[in-house]
């Protein structure tokens, strides 16, 4: 799973952080291709591109930090190795 980022001040969540690990396998296999947005322990959006979840993102939460990370595909992690 790609590092993911916090688009306010690029740091990490820690909540969001340990939330992505526990969850980031069954998210991997459900949502191949797509950015995630995590605000605390919630997931809040899924799109295409970083930008798109991060606005769907702060339409829910205006005030919170959001933490978005991209999960590849399977044959983007094979290219990896």
């Amino acid at each position: 799973m790609k590092k993911h980022i916090n688009m306010e001040n690029n740091t990490l969540n820690m909540e969001a952080h340990e939330y992505l690990l526990k969850h980031s396998q069954k998210w991997s296999e459900k949502y191949p291709g797509k950015y995630i947005a995590v605000v605390g322990s919630e997931l809040v959006a899924i799109g295409n591109s970083e930008v798109e979840v991060f606005k769907k993102a702060k339409e829910k939460y205006p005030d919170k930090e959001v933490s978005i990370t991209y999960l590849p595909r399977e044959e983007e992690l094979m290219t990896l190795l």
